[in-house]
This record gives C-alpha cells, sequence and structure tokens, in this order.
C-alpha cells in the first residue's frame, strides 16, 4: 500500500502530533507499505526532501508564518501530485490546508483520513480569536470531506464539539507509543546529576512551557507537597525557552520558580531526545499532566511513564483523565484544582503499591505495529468503498 501522510509540522519539531506521526510512519514501512510525509520547510535549513527511517519526507517551502501556523503558497500543487501516486492520504489535524487535501482525495478516489490529535487553541488576542475562527471553519471542511476520522478514545470524541458531528464516521485508535532502552549507566547518571537519591520524592512533568499545559497548576500545589515532603523536587522535561505565544506565561511565572530553582525544588531539563527520555523516566517517583483544556485530549507522556512502571497524576479532561482511568496506575485529578492536584499527588506517593499496574501489558497495547495494522484495516475498508 502506499500511503501518504499529510501534516503541518514533522521531525526535527517535536510536539505529540509529530512523534505520533513518526511512529506511525515508521511502524507502516516494517510492514511493508510506501510511506511519504508531506511537511511544510519551517525551517529553510531543512532539506526540501530526505529518507529517515525508509520514510520519504517531502518538505514545501514556506512564504510566511502566521500565529502557530504557516503559509505555503504551493502547498495545494505539491499535494496533487502526490496525491495522485499514493493509494491512501493520511492527515492529522489541526492541519489549515487538510480541507483541499481531503477534498483533492475525494476527487481522485484516494480514501481521505482526519486523525484528530486535540483542538487548536490560540493564547487571547483579536488576531488569535480570527486564526481560531479560520482554522476552525477549515477543520469542519476537512471533516465534511473526508471519508473518515480516527481519534485517540471515544471519551474525547464524547465531549468533543467538533467530533461529536462526525460520530458516523469515527473510530477511535489508540496512539502508538514506544520507548527505546536507555544507554547502559544511563539510568544511573541521570540519577547522579540530579541527585535524585538526595531529592525525593520526584514529580516530573513533560510538556512545552505553555498556559494550557497547567504549569501553574503544579506551581501552586508545590507548597502544599513539599510541607510533607521537604526534599521534593521537579524535573520539567521539555522547551521552556522562547515558546512560541507564552512569553507573557513565562515572565508571570518564573520568578516564583527561579526561587524553588535556587532551593533544588525545581529543575529545567530542556527538550530531550528519546534516549535521554529513557533515563528520566526511571528517575520518576510520578509524572503529572495537569492539563487546562482540550488541546490535550490523550498525553501520550503518561503512557511513557507507565511503561517504565511510573503512576500519574493526570487532570480530569476528557481523553487524558483515560490512561489512568483504563490501566488503573495513578489518580485523577479536578482540571485547574491545584490543591486537588497536591492532594492526589500525595496520595499516590503515600501508597504506591496500589497504583501498580500490569507493564507488559501497556506496551502491547500501544505498540506502534498494532496501532498500524489497526489503521491497515480501517484502510483496506475504505479503499473497497471507493
Amino acid at each position: 500500500m502506499k500511503i501518504l501522510t499529510v501534516l503541518t509540522y514533522y521531525r526535527p519539531h517535536t510536539s505529540g502530533l509529530t512523534i505520533y506521526a513518526e511512529r506511525l510512519a515508521r511502524a507502516f514501512v516494517r510492514r511493508g507499505h510506501q510511506v511519504t510525509v508531506m511537511t511544510t520547510q519551517y525551517d529553510p535549513s531543512l532539506p526540501r526532501e530526505e529518507m529517515i527511517d525508509g520514510v520519504k519526507i517531502i518538505r514545501v517551502p514556506v512564504a510566511a508564518r502566521v500565529s502557530k501556523g504557516v503559509i505555503a503558497p504551493t502547498f495545494g500543487w505539491v499535494a496533487t501530485n502526490l496525491i495522485l501516486q499514493h493509494d491512501v492520504v493520511q492527515m492529522h489535524l489541526p492541519q489549515f490546508d487538510a480541507p483541499g487535501v481531503a477534498l483533492r482525495g475525494r476527487f481522485f478516489g484516494k480514501p481521505a483520513v482526519l486523525t484528530y490529535h486535540c483542538d487548536l487553541l490560540l493564547p487571547p488576542g483579536f488576531f488569535n480569536r480570527f486564526v481560531n475562527f479560520v482554522v476552525n471553519l477549515m477543520n469542519h471542511a476537512a471533516g465534511i470531506f473526508s471519508n473518515h476520522i480516527v481519534t485517540y478514545t471515544q471519551d474525547y470524541a464524547d465531549n468533543s464539539p467538533y467530533l461529536s458531528r462526525y460520530a458516523s464516521k469515527l473510530t477511535p485508535i489508540l496512539p502508538p507509543v514506544e520507548m527505546p532502552a536507555p544507554l547502559p549507566g544511563a539510568v544511573e547518571a541521570f540519577a547522579e546529576e540530579h541527585r535524585v537519591k538526595e531529592r525525593k520524592p520526584v514529580i516530573g512533568m513533560a510538556a512545552r512551557f505553555a498556559a494550557e499545559k497547567g504549569v501553574e497548576v503544579l506551581l501552586d500545589a508545590l507548597p502544599i507537597i513539599l510541607k510533607k515532603y521537604p526534599k521534593a523536587q521537579v524535573l520539567f522535561a521539555g522547551t521552556y525557552q522562547n515558546v512560541m505565544g507564552e512569553q507573557n506565561y513565562s515572565d508571570r511565572l518564573m520568578p516564583r520558580i527561579r526561587e524553588y530553582e535556587m532551593a533544588g525544588h525545581w529543575t529545567f531539563l530542556g527538550n530531550l531526545d528519546p534516549l535521554q527520555m529513557a533515563a528520566f523516566y526511571p528517575n520518576l517517583d510520578i509524572l503529572t499532566v495537569p492539563s487546562l483544556n482540550s488541546t490535550e485530549a490523550f498525553g501520550l507522556v503518561q503512557i511513557e511513564a507507565m511503561m517504565n512502571g511510573v503512576p500519574c497524576v493526570p487532570s480530569a479532561l476528557p481523553g487524558v483523565r483515560q490512561p489512568v482511568t483504563m490501566h488503573g496506575m495513578g489518580r485523577v485529578a479536578r482540571i485547574g484544582d491545584s490543591a486537588d492536584l497536591a492532594e492526589s499527588i500525595l496520595t499516590v506517593l503515600n501508597e504506591p503499591g496500589k497504583f501498580k499496574g500490569d507493564v507488559e501489558s501497556i506496551k502491547k497495547s500501544y505498540d506502534p505495529d498494532s496501532i498500524a495494522a489497526e489503521y491497515e484495516k480501517l484502510f483496506a475498508k475504505l479503499m473497497e468503498k471507493s
């Protein structure tokens, strides 16, 4: 099968969406399919074409940036040529160009499947409100033109104003999750570098430093946690400097965080690659995902943590609460409630034995090849109809 995957950003850009797309593309290749990823050349230094792990990547030049998106004038022309060369088109939303791609798929008789990752909610401001309106409009157009829509969980779909409109052509498929084995001695070296044995318990957070990720909720919960565990520390993995659209948020929180940094209670690790994340998770006592809105639909990092035997405390957002609900490894906290987040974290830390799960079963459930097989069944069914 020749599969065309279309999305705005791809590696080396790092987000839950790009990681998902990369894992799935590699799994398709392992299973004998020909995969092309069409994306944008958001960084001019990136090559226009390259082959990585058997996946052909084609990047379309960018003329301008609009908020968190881009304008690529030749996107439609390139998409037309590539759609004609493939059997099925898979798109990842949110994506401004998705309606045109889906419509081209329909026109040329190639099944168009959307994977809906999350809602798009840009920071406040007149221009961003306009962009939100336009993107939502384009997402709905894509939903109408597409043959089918995939989302992570039925829980998220049932609570999504967008997805509820397309219930008749919706299939929940769990996201692909895999973790490399850490390099020899890497876990121990990480522990020594961050004084994990001295500063415990270790609370992990893996996210961009952004308002919707609920960093402030964890920050407000920390004093309560420190009363019970005076040596507790937060290890924050992810981009935390110059995050697009988050400067005011950062400026407001950083003075408090710097005080915790100086006291050894908070450490920014920066953006970690997969091998570094493989050393990060085993050093945690707990991972938290205190996200605040539907821009978070699942929280892949929860599954990565659970694969390392680490329990999680997410917020009660639809979809985000599902890993803990499904696997029992942790406790769900009320959305935006720092006191409840602290209480939930303390409950799990106080009784860790109650929140252990079947790690091997979790690994099997999210194995990228198994997830790719689910997509293959869907693609085959749609190709029969077209």
